[in-house]
């Protein structure tokens, strides 16, 4: 089994221009946690993760912890930090893969990089993303076990 046989295509993209407040609301509309960065052509430039947007967002949440003396010298980089673009933020050497390869070789770059999901090019077009969840409905489906009571989990 290769990749293009369980990525998802046609991946959720955004420009590096847009504002981070921007990235935030189209992962959480579409619940996705990787959002890949490209052109106006669906060149790949980046990721940005939802790691990247808490790392981004949490900065902010500590000024309130600060002396007033302190939240004053702040307040400059919390205002900056409101106008925060995608590309301030995002990872710019994203490691990809591409559709031919094994299902095998991409789940080892995912473990072995600690990495959430590849995106899948071809050449420098992006052609669409392998997620975790990409590779675990895969298991699911090469290695079915009797059907699970999901209500009889303890959540």
């Amino acid at each position: 089994m290769n990749v293009k046989d369980v990525m998802t295509r046609n991946p959720i993209t955004i420009d590096p221009e847009a504002p981070l407040a921007t990235a935030m609301a189209v992962m959480k509309k579409n619940a996705i946690r990787h959002l890949l960065v490209t052109d106006d052509a669906g060149r790949l430039f980046g990721i940005i993760t939802d790691r990247d947007l808490r790392s981004a967002a949490f900065a902010p949440a500590l000024i309130e912890h600060l002396s007033g003396i302190a939240q004053r010298h702040a307040h400059g980089i919390g205002q900056a930090l409101e106008e925060l673009r995608v590309r301030d933020a995002m990872t710019w050497d994203v490691v990809t893969t591409h559709s031919e390869v094994s299902l095998g070789h991409a789940a080892r770059v995912l473990f072995f990089g600690r990495f959430g999901s590849l995106p899948v090019v071809d050449g420098t077009k992006l052609v669409g993303i392998l997620t975790e969840r990409d590779l675990l409905r895969a298991v699911s489906i090469l290695m079915p076990d009797p059907p699970v009571d999901v209500e009889g989990f303890l959540w």
